[in-house]
């Protein structure tokens, strides 16, 4: 069965998480979320505290972040999503930049939406193609062959572009995970409107 891990700070955009891990669960992809604090913690002995998303929505996640326990030996996807203050605390976090890169050299997806793709830049990933939110497009097109397509696909790294895109992004994780036919099981009883493009 494949594996996910979604990490989750304060500030993180709701629906980029929820529709992800939601997605991710319904593939039947083992999923789990992993708090960044914003200042570093002296003790992870107790459950981490519900995470105050972006619109104020508190999401209580499953573990505190820690690089011994979610690293590519454990997940085949690391997923960082964004919603400003939140993409900031990961992105410069030094763990989880590490994990970035581990992501990438083990040769696991790396997920990234909204101006969680700060992360690439933060972690020094090599130009590659990359989407984000527009907010941060003028922070990363220097460094990336920056692209505006909802969903952008370099490798083992996957980019998206906001909540409106959470749902192609989710479902492209999917696939990629799990294959075409999984992809189509999971999205049929969401019930997209006819033409739907994704």
């Amino acid at each position: 069965m494949p594996s996910a891990l979604v990490l989750i700070a304060d500030g993180t955009e709701e629906m980029e998480f929820t529709i992800v891990y939601d997605t991710l669960v319904r593939a039947e992809v083992k999923t789990t979320s992993a708090f960044v604090p914003d200042t570093p913690s002296p003790s992870h002995s107790i459950s981490p505290p519900a995470a105050k998303g972006s619109r104020g929505i508190k999401i209580m996640p499953d573990i505190y972040f820690d690089n011994a326990e979610c690293g590519p030996d454990r997940y085949d996807l690391l997923v960082i999503p964004g919603g400003a203050k939140g993409a900031e605390t990961m992105s410069n976090n030094v763990g989880v930049q590490h994990l970035v890169r581990k992501y990438i050299e083990e040769n696991k997806f790396l997920g990234m939406i909204c101006a969680g793709s700060l992360a690439a830049q933060t972690s020094k990933l090599p130009k590659q193609a990359l989407t984000s939110h527009p907010s941060v497009k003028a922070q990363l097109e220097k460094d990336f062959d920056y692209s505006e397509d909802p969903v952008t696909i370099s490798g083992k790294l996957v980019s998206s572009r906001g909540p409106g895109t959470a749902f192609p992004f989710a479902l492209t994780l999917v696939e990629l995970l799990c294959g075409p036919e999984k992809r189509a099981e999971v999205r049929a009883p969401m019930v997209f409107p006819a033409n739907t493009p994704f």
